[in-house]
């Protein structure tokens, strides 16, 4: 008999995006069991709490549609029941899990152990050149047709359908990565060869430009290539602004927020510090719009001496 894997796939929808303060206000879970869709759960939930309208604009879950649907206590141990001890599967992972760990803190005073498998952070290795790693590209990639998207049954079966495929690659990629990490030592010196090579491409191509630059000011006409490509030169200018003087007006305009990008870094580490009151700091915490994990390798230069 052939091992019986089973991993549920989940979405959730919630009031908004703070997994402390917030709730979820649907879910839905497809249970697999060895890649195929055997099981469905979906629910409304009613939180009993206030919807965020930014929240409310992506997945259009209105207060009143959550009226007389089911409560927490009545609602969770189904759903759990329904998880089981299973992987969890869900794009960008933490956000869901975050919830559901919350939720299961809350009602039964123990966190959630099921271990939970990130299906975007697998789609970006497995297509890294791929512009986007959300859900719809990873659908469109698999060929999962779609009609509805940013309900949780629909997102939720759409990455059940894509899963099995994504994870049979990811596997074939994983498994290809530890056969070479007997190769460790000879690789990472293979890597900083070619970081050299792509560096000193880039130093030669921002030599030619300039050279192309005092073609074009000594009078030069525009250069067509033998496949088409066309080498032309033009000149513009740029202004710095004081952004105190302005900020109103472009707010009446309505531009603000085109016009100035938020240092998501930054607010970051002035939230997890020490020089903010906890009120500040909670309000803030508020306007969060998103939560993503990254992973990443540092290559570290040696001190020069």
């Amino acid at each position: 008999m052939p091992k019986r894997e089973i991993e549920v796939v989940v979405d959730v929808e919630t009031t908004g995006l703070d997994y402390t303060k917030e709730k979820i206000i649907e879910f839905a879970g497809v249970k697999l069991v060895n890649g195929k869709v055997k099981e469905e759960f979906q629910t409304l939930i009613n939180p009993h709490q206030h919807i965020r309208k930014s929240s409310m604009a992506i997945h259009g879950i209105t207060e009143e549609m959550l009226e007389g649907q089911p409560d927490e206590e009545e609602i969770y141990p189904k759903i759990f029941e329904f998880i089981g001890d299973a992987p969890i599967i869900a794009h960008n992972a933490i956000f869901d899990f975050s919830f559901l760990n919350r939720t299961h803190k809350r009602l039964y005073g123990t966190p959630l152990e099921n271990r939970y498998i990130d299906s975007q952070f697998m789609f970006k290795e497995v297509y890294p050149s791929c512009e986007s790693c959300g859900l719809e590209c990873l659908m469109n990639t698999f060929k999962v047709d779609f009609t509805t998207r940013h309900r949780a049954m629909a997102d939720a079966m759409g990455l059940a359908l894509a899963y099995p495929k994504l994870k049979k690659m990811y596997e074939q990629k994983y498994a290809w990565e530890i056969s070479q990490t007997k190769n460790i030592d000879y690789l990472f010196e293979r890597y900083l060869r070619i970081q050299q090579a792509i560096n000193t491409m880039q130093s030669e191509m921002q030599d030619l430009k300039s050279i192309f630059k005092v073609y074009f000011e000594q009078g030069g006409a525009e250069i067509t290539s033998q496949t088409g490509e066309v080498l032309t030169y033009s000149s513009k200018k740029s202004f710095a602004y004081d952004f105190n003087q302005i900020k109103d007006i472009l707010d009446e305009i309505g531009a603000l927020p085109k016009a100035v990008k938020l240092n998501n870094a930054f607010v970051d580490r002035l939230v997890g510090g020490k020089s903010l009151d906890e009120e500040t700091r909670n309000k803030i915490k508020l306007a969060r719009c998103e939560i993503t994990e990254n992973k990443v390798c540092s290559i570290i230069k040696p001190e020069k001496h």
